[in-house]
């Protein structure tokens, strides 16, 4: 006998269907589906019979396991206090052998430009690396993966963190998408096609 499902349907379980008749309605891989035997609903991609039936790709992480905005904010401050602290210790001890008063408010001045490059720099290179994570992230147990959850290029990693301007611009508004999307994207994220998912689940 063929197996059926209950499929969510605008937010109500509908059914059962069999898998011609998941077939017909044109399911997509993050519907949620359930059959008699499963003790609660899960993506359609999460399981191997649909998955082969409707050539969805195996999932690389379980789905509800993304980094929350809390944690994301963490480490955001984390990353900003290193790499502030990285640019500002050697900027005081440069300053401190130099007593023209103009020289030191042009270090000052400096770092306001130095601070966002070193950090733009930075995200780029630790998201693209093995470790898919800044220091900040890393400390969070969150890492930055593709929509298959796999590791970013180079390419891009500059292209998600170029895209965080349309996240800041205006009012930080794009972060806030990460409140009203399942997999908990920020603005930036959808441009590029990136995730932030929690690391212990690797």
């Amino acid at each position: 006998m063929s197996p059926t499902y209950f499929l969510v349907i605008n937010g109500r379980p509908e059914g059962p269907f069999n898998l011609e008749q998941l077939k017909a309605l044109n399911i997509t891989p993050g519907d949620f589906v359930k059959s008699a035997g499963m003790d609660d609903y899960k993506e359609a991609r999460e399981i191997a019979e649909l998955r082969e039936l409707l050539g969805f790709t195996v999932p690389a992480f379980t789905p509800q396991y993304f980094g929350s905005f809390d944690q994301r904010l963490l480490a955001s401050a984390l990353d900003w206090f290193f790499v502030a602290g990285f640019c500002i210790i050697p900027a005081f001890l440069i300053s401190v052998f130099i007593k023209d008063t103009g020289s030191h408010l042009l270090i000052a001045l400096s770092l306001l430009v130095i601070i966002p490059v070193i950090k733009f720099i930075y995200h780029i290179v630790m998201e693209c690396s093995p470790r898919q994570a800044t220091f900040g992230k890393q400390i969070l147990a969150i890492k930055v993966c593709d929509m298959q959850g796999k590791r970013i290029s180079f390419g891009r990693a500059v292209g998600r963190n170029l895209a965080k301007v349309f996240s800041a611009i205006p009012f930080f508004i794009g972060y806030l998408f990460s409140f009203f999307n399942k997999q908990q994207q920020c603005l930036h994220d959808m441009i590029a096609g990136t995730l932030v998912v929690k690391d212990r689940l690797f």
